[in-house]
């Protein structure tokens, strides 16, 4: 008997412990990096002509690819999360488009794995200065 009430009390005692709001917190990328002129205009540019980077929270090479960014122009960026329990998560458009590893970049219908410089991203895209 002593062995069910126990664990018994302690579901009622902590119900906060075990069904709290804290487990169903949605996760995102923190870029904590400061953005350049150029980052940003660039992100926009990117953001313009359509350019999707496809993410997931957790990635550390996620966090680097923004980071060279910084956060202003990160938010600039068209980020798909792919990650279920992430922020705004959009699992099966990255199902749907085959996303194989984070990050990925859609560039003109074409998936590219993998950190890119910003000057990789320049000439993938086209941006001229």
């Amino acid at each position: 008997m002593k062995r069910i009430l126990i664990p018994l009390v302690a579901f009622f005692a902590f119900p906060n412990v075990l069904n709290g709001s804290h487990l169903y917190i949605q996760k995102e990328l923190l870029v904590t990096s400061e953005s350049t002129k150029e980052s940003i205009e660039f992100a926009k540019y990117l953001r313009d002509i359509g350019v999707v980077k496809y993410s997931a929270y957790w990635c550390p090479n996620c966090l680097n690819q923004s980071e060279l960014f910084g956060k202003q122009a990160y938010k600039q960026l068209n980020v798909v999360e792919c990650a279920k329990d992430g922020k705004n998560s959009q699992t099966q458009l990255c199902i749907d488009k085959e996303i194989q590893g984070f990050p990925s970049w859609e560039i003109n219908g074409k998936i590219i794995l993998g950190v890119k410089t910003l000057k990789e991203l320049s000439e993938l895209t086209g941006y001229k200065k």
